[in-house]
């Protein structure tokens, strides 16, 4: 199960008879000069009605280097496609200049009910394999809030432990878990640093979402050193719109040496998202130092 993502892809270049080309772009895209990060899209609402191809011309045209693909949206990247629609949606990401760098689940382990618990991270692993097969790198998963009438410590317990499973499950298969720090109660620092304290297999990693409850409590610079040491992914939002301190955000990470994708996720909607993009990229570039 442990194909590497050159061998993943020429396997899938041979069995589509798609362009030669695609083994040679197996590699990974490196980093912009003087920033160890990378920007990206999180198909959300922005992009939640375009195809892949439209994804992909769209994030060449604006500078954004990868996305990460929201489930049940257009681009019809699911867990029911079958093999040749899976190498086939490798095929097109290899064959770009944008990389697949995840797949985006609402999959989550707080329930108070053990079957939907279960149905959840079956769930889960049927994303992994997904992930695996059109050559992403990491599954999003999430907690979403606390049931009621169930001690807190126990549900953070359960969702850690849950991630453990899911964890181990994506180790085969090369890919990532990441948990978004989401949900009513559950996007509170305290709360994700006691659930990542329980899921302690190193293939779960933070998605930081730039909450306003990361603000909370002791602050944004002491929340995010909390656990800045599982963060492997970030959510940021149109940084356009100034109430989360991007700056500050920026320096954190930069601080931390963080390396990686910061993917924008952006609930509101304009009229000209492309346009929007063009814009947020020279914002993105000064506060990451690229």
């Amino acid at each position: 199960m442990n194909t590497t993502r050159r061998e993943f892809l020429q396997t899938a270049a041979a069995a589509t008879v798609l362009t030669p080309s695609l083994a040679a772009l197996a590699n990974e895209k490196p980093a912009k000069a003087g920033s160890k990060m990378r920007l990206g899209l999180v198909t959300y609402n922005w992009g939640k009605g375009w195809d892949i191809p439209t994804i992909i011309k769209n994030c060449s045209v604006t500078g954004f280097e990868g996305v990460e693909l929201r489930s049940t949206h257009k681009h019809g990247v699911e867990i029911n496609i079958d093999k040749k629609r899976r190498a086939k949606v490798a095929a097109i990401f290899a064959d770009s200049d944008v990389e697949l760098v995840g797949l985006g689940s609402a999959c989550e382990y707080h329930s108070a009910d053990p079957a939907v618990v279960k149905k959840n991270i079956e769930e889960t692993k049927a994303f992994i394999k997904l992930c695996h097969d059109v050559g992403g790198t990491g599954v999003k998963v999430r907690p979403n809030g606390l049931p009621k009438d169930v001690p807190e410590e126990k549900t953070l317990e359960q969702i850690g432990k849950s991630l453990n499973e899911v964890a181990k499950f994506g180790n085969n298969f090369g890919v990532q878990i990441r948990l978004e720090v989401h949900g009513r109660g559950t996007a509170e620092i305290p709360r994700i640093q006691k659930i990542m304290e329980v899921a302690d297999n190193k293939n779960t990693v933070l998605c930081w979402n730039c909450n306003p409850t990361d603000l909370k409590g002791d602050g944004l610079e002491k929340n995010f050193q909390s656990v800045q040491d599982r963060v492997g992914i970030n959510h940021i939002h149109d940084l356009r719109d100034d109430r989360y301190p991007w700056k500050q955000f920026f320096g954190l990470l930069k601080a931390a040496d963080f390396e990686g994708w910061t993917l924008i996720e952006e609930g509101r909607v304009p009229k000209d998202i492309v346009g929007a993009m063009r814009e947020n990229r020279p914002i993105w570039e000064k506060l990451a130092g690229a």
